[in-house]
């Protein structure tokens, strides 16, 4: 499961103002028209993917249920794809 907390550089328990903070300072980042590499087309899709879906209480009520749940039923794969998201982000 993608961590779209992860994506944006943000705790869970990040405000609605924090989300599109963090939103608006990653889409600029990576904006196809402002950064040249190759990666970026993706990279400012999964922040628009992450940013669409936190940004909708609902849709972050039933993201963050799922979460709860695949750490609970499964914690290793769970929390291999958490160090994979926070060691690409540290690596970038």
């Amino acid at each position: 499961m993608k961590d779209h907390y992860a994506v944006l550089g943000i705790e869970a328990d990040a405000s609605p103002d924090q989300v599109k903070s963090a939103y608006r300072k990653s889409a600029a980042k990576f904006h196809p028209d402002k950064n040249s590499s190759p990666d970026a087309p993706a990279k400012f899709r999964e922040v628009q993917e992450a940013y669409d879906l936190l940004s909708d209480a609902a849709k972050r009520q039933a993201y963050d249920e799922n979460r709860r749940r695949g750490l609970l039923e499964n914690p290793l794969e769970s929390a291999l794809g958490i160090w994979k998201n926070y060691i690409d982000k540290v690596l970038q």
